[in-house]
């Protein structure tokens, strides 16, 4: 593909400093496009642009209804270049295109949700505490925003940042994932046609070391908001501090799924290795923690292993690929180190382990689907995200036991409970520390209810009205309709 460019101040440029980086497809490591590698340079253009945008007031005191009309032309848009955008995002990230172009609906849904938000909240009247007085509440943009979005999701989780930025009138400056940046450029491409004014929205591409340090740490920044792994989160907190600016956090999960013995067995089942395998295991949300009845554990293994040895991985684009490629060789080299650990604390190996040894798959970054048994709470395998196609399975005999298994982890971002008895769900639930959790259901989100998580899992939500709160700042005006003198002094 030809070059791509970044977005800054309404002008499409290549980077300051000339580098560009190749964007390898990784199922055949395949260079699919060349873009420019900014840096904190680049950034810097893109925050000034954003704060002066932002500081001359056109978009934020852009009528409400105006904006929304703008983001719902985004979301049209979306929709009529769905194939192109599902047709990217396969190339970028190698997940199979019925998955993407599921994805570019959900995207659509994302700004469409928030347009519709965006002229609804007036503000609100409070009771004055001294006659002829009137108290009321508004809510106001929170002035620039960095925006920073992971390699697995790229364009979904960049709508979840994009959509509610822009209907409170808000400007933005998006750093995507340096090795899958394709479906951002191309949004932004649609955020220009809609009609969004220059500056308001920037795209400044690079790494996370230069571009994101100086979104972090910028005093003309402030908000960050950062999905991504829990080590870079901590490192963006500790720049944001400098500056005390705002924070939304999403930093990943190890989340559990808890089965009990009276749960419909083959459902559970098929939302298991959903919950898992689907994307190839690249999921925050993912169920990759398997906490099982003891009574049922043995059975509920073997269906698992019998089902996954039938997996067909592939190129996204075949119609019959269930599950494609790891993102990069990094990544598939972290899966595998993590494997071999869980076999030196003493895990079960019960199927996978290793890469496919199909003479088709080998230029991809495949991994065959892993379920290891045998697993305990203090097993680095339990504890620690892998991010890829693993399962670690542990036994349960009580409730009680279920729920401190389920809660033993620094995460918390989301759950699961199969069981068919409901008070039982419901006494789970009120006791595990996650931001979702889910009753005889796995992995099922939507715009309208709000996403984040607990403990170590970040700071903050997406989606939902609080996904849009984070974007606004709370005031309160006090207006006296008739002073008089206090006479004090």
């Amino acid at each position: 593909m030809s070059l791509k460019q970044q977005y800054i101040n309404g002008e499409w440029v290549t980077a300051i400093s000339g580098e560009t980086r190749d964007i390898i497809n990784p199922f055949n490591q395949e260079v699919i496009a060349t873009v420019p590698e900014g840096n904190d340079q680049d950034a810097k253009a893109a925050i000034t642009a954003a704060r002066e945008a932002f500081d001359n007031g056109e978009w934020s005191s852009t009528p409400a209804t105006e904006r929304g009309a703008i983001v719902r032309k985004i979301a049209e848009l979306i929709e009529r270049d769905k194939e192109e955008l599902a047709r990217l995002e396969s190339l970028d990230t190698g997940k199979t295109v019925e998955e993407s172009r599921g994805d570019m609906d959900d995207i659509a849904g994302v700004f469409r949700y928030y347009a519709e938000l965006a002229d609804k909240d007036g503000g609100e009247l409070i009771d004055s505490p001294v006659p002829n007085g009137i108290s009321r509440v508004v809510r106001e943009p929170v002035g620039v925003c960095g925006q920073i979005t992971p390699w697995n999701y790229p364009l979904l989780q960049a709508s979840w940042k994009l959509a509610p930025a822009l209907a409170t009138g808000n400007t933005l400056i998006m750093k995507p994932s340096e090795i899958t940046p394709l479906t951002t450029i191309k949004v932004f491409e649609l955020i220009e046609e809609a009609g969004v004014p220059a500056g308001v929205a920037n795209l400044v591409l690079g790494a996370g070391q230069t571009v994101g340090a100086e979104l972090a740490s910028n005093g003309d920044v402030d908000l960050i908001s950062f999905t991504g792994g829990i080590v870079t989160g901590k490192k963006i907190m500790q720049a944001a501090s400098v500056n005390v600016k705002k924070l939304a956090l999403e930093l990943g999960g190890k989340n559990p799924n808890i089965i009990f013995a009276d749960a419909d067995f083959d459902i559970a089942v098929d939302q298991a290795l959903n919950g898992v395998f689907f994307h190839a295991g690249q999921i925050c949300s993912a169920g990759t923690r398997l906490i099982v009845e003891e009574s049922i554990h043995d059975k509920f293994v073997s269906a698992l292993v019998e089902r996954v040895k039938k997996f067909k991985l592939g190129s996204g684009f075949d119609e019959e690929t269930q599950m494609g490629p790891l993102i990069s060789a990094d990544h598939l080299a972290k899966v595998e180190k993590y494997v071999e650990t869980g076999v030196k604390e003493g895990a079960t190996l019960a199927v996978g382990g290793h890469r496919p040894e199909n003479s088709d798959l080998q230029k991809g970054f495949f991994y065959l689907p892993t379920i290891f048994t045998d697993c305990t709470t203090d097993m680095k395998i339990v504890q620690e995200e892998a991010f890829g196609p693993v399962i670690t399975v542990e036994k349960f005999r009580t409730e009680e036991e279920a729920v401190k298994l389920a809660n033993d982890s620094i995460y918390g971002l989301a759950g699961g409970v199969w069981t068919s008895d409901i008070a039982k769900a419901e006494r789970c639930v009120a006791k595990m520390r996650m931001g979702t959790v889910w009753i005889n259901e796995f992995n099922l989100y939507f715009p309208h209810a709000p996403w984040g998580g607990f403990k170590q899992s970040g700071i903050g939500r997406e989606l939902g009205k609080l996904g849009i709160e984070e974007y606004t700042e709370t005031k309160h005006i006090f207006q006296n309709l008739k002073p008089e003198p206090i006479n004090w002094f």
